[in-house]
C-alpha cells in the first residue's frame, strides 16, 4: 500500500501543535491471554501465531525465549511456559478496561490497537500540573486495573510511542533530535502506525548502509520520492518529526455518519457482535459511494437511560468492514461484560444506539496496495501483501465485495468451489469428502462457462442423453451461435457421457460429456432439461 504526502481528514483545524501522549502496555497478547485464564504474574507465558511465538511475558523472555521461535523451540528454553493461541478478540476485549480507565481522567482517547493508545497531553499536562504528572497518574489509574504500562511523550504521535517504549518525555520540539539516533528499524517497530510494505523499505535502507532515523532523514525528499515507493515519502516525514496526518479543511458529508436505534435493545455480545458487522458493511458502502475511506472512527453507544460508551480508533491503513466490526465487538464486549473488577460500571441498561462517526478520510486513490515478490504460495510474506490487498479492496466495496474460493463437494466444477466473503468462517457449502457419485474425471477445467451449444450427430441431428445415461447417436459435431453468426466444429475425441442425476423440474437426466476439437480444444460439456451448454474449457 502506497500513501500520498498530503491526505484529505475530515477536520477543519490547523496543524497539530499540541504535544501527545503515547500509554504502551508491553506484551499485550500475552498480558491479555494472562489476564483471560487468571495466571500469576510470575508464570511464563507464550502466545503463538502459525505455529510461532507472536507475543511473551516478561519471566519467559528471561527463560530465553523470544518472538518468532517455533512451539517446540520455545518450550525447549522454558519447559513450565503457558503457551496459548493468538485470539484478537480476547486482546480487544481486555483492553477496554485500560481504555475506560484512562478515559476517566483524560476524555479524548484515541485506541491504536490493543496495548497501544494515545492522547492529546497539552491541556490534561495543565490540569495535572505537567506531564510526568499526568504520566505517573495515567500509569497508576491502568495498574490499579492489574495491567503494567509506560507513558510517552513528544510533539507528534509516532515520537510518542517511540518514546513509550523507552518510557521517555521528549522535550518539546525535540522529536528529530530524539529520533535522529534511533535505529532504523524503529519505523517499522509498530505495525497500527506502518504501512506492511515498509519492512522492505528498512531492509533496503539497511542493506545501504543507513542504519538509523537520522542518517535517513538527511535524505532529499526528492530523492526518496523518486528512488522509492510512495509510503517511503511518508516515513521520511515521521522521521523528520513532521505531522504523519496533516489534517485540511475538508469536511466530510453528513450522511456517512451511521446511527442505529436498537430495537429491541442490545444487552448480549453475540447480539452486538451480529449488528456491529452489519452497520461495518453499511458504513463501508457509504464510505465507497463518495470514494473515500476511514482511517479513524468514533463507535459511539447509547443506552436507553442515555448513558454515553465512546472510543475513538485510530488505523495506519482504512478501515475495512472486518476491521471496523471488530472493533466494534472489542469495544461492547469489554464494556457490557464490565471487565476486570477494578473497572468501570457496565452499562446502566441495555444499548439503544449505536453511532459510527468516521473522523478522518482518505481519498480512495490515496492508498494502494501493492502485490510484489516471488509469488510462491507457501511464502507468507506475500501471503500477507496478497491478504491486505483483498482486505483493501473489500474496505472500498464492501463486505461481500470480495470472495475467497474453498474446496466443496460436488459431481460439477462449478459445484466444487464455495465461495466465502473474505474474513468469514471458511465452511464448504457441501462435504467435499463425500463420494459423489457421478462426479467428473480430473483434470477439471480451468475455465468455467454456461455457453448454449448444440451436439449433432452425422446427419445433422440433434444428440441427446437418453434414459440410460447413453448418447442417442454418435455426436460429431458442436455448433454455436454467436453475435448472429454460427460456427461449428468435428470432433477429434469424446467421452462420457456421465450421469449427474435427474433434473429438478423433471425435465430429464442431467449429464456431462468430454469432446476434443478440431482446433485441439477441449470442453466440459452439460447435458439438463434437453440442451447442452459448455460448462468449462480445458487449457
Amino acid at each position: 500500500m502506497g500513501a500520498s504526502t498530503s491526505r484529505p481528514t475530515v477536520r477543519t483545524r490547523s496543524a497539530r501543535t499540541g504535544r501527545v501522549l503515547a500509554l504502551w502496555c508491553p506484551d499485550w497478547p500475552a498480558t491479555a491471554a494472562a489476564i483471560a485464564d487468571d495466571l500469576p504474574p510470575q508464570q511464563p507465558i507464550a502466545v503463538l501465531g502459525a505455529n510461532r511465538v507472536i507475543a511473551c511475558s516478561a519471566p519467559a523472555r528471561s527463560a530465553g525465549v523470544r518472538r518468532g521461535m517455533r512451539k517446540r523451540q520455545a518450550q525447549s528454553a522454558c519447559p513450565e511456559m503457558t503457551v496459548v493461541p493468538t485470539d484478537e478478540n480476547r486482546d480487544g476485549r481486555i483492553f477496554e478496561p485500560v481504555v475506560s480507565v484512562v478515559a476517566g481522567l483524560v476524555p479524548a482517547v484515541e485506541v491504536l490497537r490493543p496495548g497501544l493508545l494515545v492522547v492529546p497531553s497539552t491541556n490534561a499536562t495543565r490540569y495535572f500540573g505537567g506531564e510526568e504528572v499526568l504520566a505517573e497518574k495515567l500509569i497508576d489509574a491502568v495498574a490499579a486495573v492489574g495491567v503494567e504500562a509506560q507513558a510517552g511523550v513528544a510533539d507528534e504521535l509516532f515520537t510518542a510511542v517511540i518514546a513509550a517504549r523507552q518510557g521517555d518525555h521528549v522535550a518539546p520540539g525535540g522529536d528529530a533530535a530524539f529520533l535522529a539516533g534511533r535505529p532504523i528499524t524503529d519505523l517499522v517497530v509498530e505495525p497500527s502506525l506502518s504501512d506492511p510494505s515498509r519492512t522492505d523499505l528498512v531492509d533496503l535502507l539497511r542493506r545501504l548502509g543507513i542504519t538509523t532515523i537520522g542518517a535517513f532523514a538527511a535524505m532529499s525528499i526528492r530523492d526518496v520520492a523518486s528512488r522509492f515507493s510512495a509510503d517511503a515519502v511518508v516515513a521520511h516525514r515521521l522521521a523528520n518529526a513532521t505531522p504523519g496526518r496533516p489534517p485540511s479543511g475538508r469536511v466530510h458529508p453528513i450522511d456517512l455518519v451511521i446511527e442505529h436505534v436498537c430495537d429491541p435493545p442490545i444487552e448480549r455480545v453475540d447480539v452486538a457482535a451480529f449488528l456491529g458487522r452489519r452497520l461495518a458493511d453499511e458504513l463501508a458502502r457509504r464510505l465507497a459511494s463518495v470514494s473515500v475511506a476511514c482511517t479513524r472512527l468514533t463507535v459511539e453507544a447509547v443506552t436507553e437511560r442515555g448513558q454515553r460508551h465512546a472510543r475513538t480508533w485510530r488505523c495506519a491503513q482504512p478501515l475495512t468492514p472486518e476491521a471496523t466490526a471488530d472493533r466494534i465487538r472489542w469495544q461492547l464486549e469489554g464494556w457490557l461484560t464490565g471487565g476486570r473488577a477494578g473497572s468501570p460500571e457496565r452499562p446502566d441498561s441495555p444499548i439503544g444506539l449505536l453511532r459510527l462517526e468516521p473522523i478522518e478520510v482518505v481519498a480512495a486513490g490515496a492508498l494502494q496496495y501493492v502485490l510484489s515478490g516471488n509469488g510462491l504460495p507457501e511464502d507468507p510474506e506475500v501471503d500477507e501483501r496478497v491478504r491486505r490487498s483483498l482486505v483493501r479492496v473489500q474496505g472500498l466495496l464492501g463486505g461481500d465485495a470480495v470472495q475467497l474460493p474453498i474446496p466443496s463437494g460436488g459431481r460439477g466444477p462449478g459445484d466444487r468451489i464455495t465461495m466465502v466473503a473474505l474474513g468469514d468462517e471458511r465452511i464448504p457449502e457441501r462435504e467435499p469428502d463425500a463420494p459423489w457419485p457421478g462426479r467428473i474425471p480430473q483434470p477439471t477445467p480451468t475455465v468455467l462457462l454456461d455457453t448454449p451449444i448444440r451436439v449433432l450427430d452425422l446427419a445433422g441431428h440433434a444428440v441427446e442423453v437418453t434414459g440410460r445415461g447413453m448418447f442417442s447417436a454418435e455426436p460429431t459435431t458442436v455448433r454455436t451461435d454467436r453475435d448472429g453468426r454460427e460456427r461449428s466444429w468435428e470432433l477429434q475425441w469424446w467421452a462420457g457421457p456421465w450421469p449427474a442425476g435427474i433434473s429438478g423440474d423433471d425435465q430429464g437426466i442431467v449429464a456431462r460429456a468430454q469432446v476434443l476439437l478440431d482446433d485441439s480444444r477441449a470442453l466440459l460439456l452439460r447435458y439438463r432439461e434437453r440442451t447442452w451448454v459448455v460448462e468449462g474449457v480445458y487449457e
